[in-house]
């Protein structure tokens, strides 16, 4: 996916927390940064002011699956760019498109995926992913989103 198509993106600097004894960014921080990545977009596109806390309409999502394809490295105290976007949205669950780029020469560091699954509770089953949330990423991305089942 070309760095263009990600409308946003939210610049970080490397810890010494986040490393390994080679100065190089551990595996596991990779999700952290999708975890940042994600909770920033979220804010950009509205859901922390718009989210019902609970009751009818309420959006409660738990990640069922991620990906992280390694490309290049990063090192401490480099700053990367954590691009984030919705790519698709289900009946119940998101699908979240993720790449990391050194910020000083924009080059592809990593690539992810994530998917989440929209909830009726804490520990409740699958549940449709909110119209109204349908249409907070639909209206920041510029695009339809729902994948629609065929009949």
């Amino acid at each position: 996916m070309a760095r263009a198509d990600f409308r946003f993106a939210f610049r970080k600097r490397v810890r010494f927390a986040e490393i390994d004894a080679q100065s190089v960014v551990f595996n596991s921080r990779y999700l952290e940064y999708f975890d940042i990545g994600i909770t920033e977009y979220w804010r950009t596109v509205g859901m922390y002011d718009n989210t019902p806390v609970s009751g009818e309409g309420a959006a409660e999502f738990h990640v069922a699956r991620a990906i992280v394809d390694f490309k290049v490295p990063i090192m401490l105290d480099e700053e990367i760019d954590i691009c984030a976007r919705c790519s698709r949205i289900g009946t119940s669950s998101m699908t979240f498109a993720f790449e990391l780029h050194g910020a000083a020469k924009d080059d592809l560091r990593a690539t992810g995926e994530e998917v989440s699954v929209h909830v009726a509770e804490v520990r409740g089953k699958s549940s449709p992913v909110p119209d109204w949330v349908v249409a907070l990423f639909e209206t920041y991305e510029g695009r339809a989103l729902r994948e629609r089942k065929a009949a």
